[in-house]
């Protein structure tokens, strides 16, 4: 009797579906009824409703963190795009190096969060950094970066830019995908380089601006690793991040229900953003017929 093809796919697909019932499916289950709980792992949850979630609208730290994530977010993912598109497009240009431009361009994408904060830990330091080293030569006292209220949050939004490569190469395959025939009717027509980049080029490309917004956006909403060792939240909890309080309060000051309410709430604070990214991306992006 021959089986249905069900029963001959299961053996195959049943390990992944167990991985994926246990260690995704059962605690994402499990944050949101603990997010109307209070709960504090070492003792049972109680049930609160709502409670956890109306906390959140009269907590200043919330709002601070919030604050402080969103800035980063935006300013971090929209500097990402312009800055690899920039570079890949430098990159296509077809001078001699660019295969090892690019490289270096990727290596950092390969290091681990943590010895990269570690590292930039080190190019920050206000006396012996590489960073200060350098402006001191040029007769220019560097500022205490990760101490200073007004230069903290800017320095991680520049240390965002190191792990770029992905971008850069997403964008580097869109480039090499361009039709020559539209540059050459552009030239032809008298188009200067500007506006074969504005008119040709971005166009082509908007597709892989908007995916490489939309993962920007996304990831750097969960911002954690760097600020979490380098400063901690500060100085004056300026660098205190939205990733940086759900950990506290789960793991630091035991409160796991309102930590989860936290974390679901960061969920669909993210949701929605990508969704409104998208919905704009619809009018200015522009695909291609196969």
């Amino acid at each position: 009797m021959k089986r249905p093809p069900f029963l001959v796919a299961l053996p195959w697909i049943l390990p992944w579906a167990i991985g994926f019932v246990a260690f995704l499916a059962v605690p994402i289950a499990m944050s949101l009824w603990y997010s109307f709980n209070d709960y504090s792992l070492l003792e049972p949850a109680a049930f609160v409703g709502l409670e956890n979630y109306k906390e959140l609208a009269g907590d200043p730290l919330f709002w601070r963190v919030t604050r402080n994530t969103l800035f980063y977010g935006l300013a971090s993912s929209g500097l990402s795009v312009v800055m690899s598109l920039l570079i890949a497009a430098l990159l296509e240009t077809r001078v001699r190096g660019t295969s090892l431009v690019r490289a270096i361009v990727f290596i950092p994408v390969l290091v681990p969060a943590v010895s990269g904060a570690v590292s930039w830990l080190w190019l920050y330091n206000p006396r012996f950094g590489l960073i200060n080293s350098a402006l001191s030569k040029l007769g220019v006292d560097g500022p205490d970066w990760l101490g200073s209220t007004a230069w903290a949050m800017p320095s991680f939004i520049v240390m965002g830019l190191w792990v770029i490569g992905s971008s850069v190469l997403v964008y580097s395959a869109a480039l090499r995908d361009v039709p020559r025939t539209l540059y050459e009717s552009a030239s032809i027509d008298g188009v200067g380089r500007l506006g074969r980049f504005r008119h040709v080029t971005l166009p082509m490309v908007s597709p892989a601006i908007l995916f490489n917004g939309v993962m920007s956006l996304i990831w750097s909403l969960q911002l954690f690793a760097p600020p979490h060792l380098m400063t901690r939240g500060g100085p004056e909890e300026t660098t205190y991040t939205y990733s940086m309080y759900v950990y506290n309060n789960a793991f630091i000051y035991g409160r796991m229900g309102y930590a989860s309410a936290l974390a679901w709430l960061q969920i669909l604070v993210t949701l929605a953003l990508t969704l409104i990214v998208l919905a704009v991306g619809r009018r200015f992006v522009y695909y291609r017929a196969a």
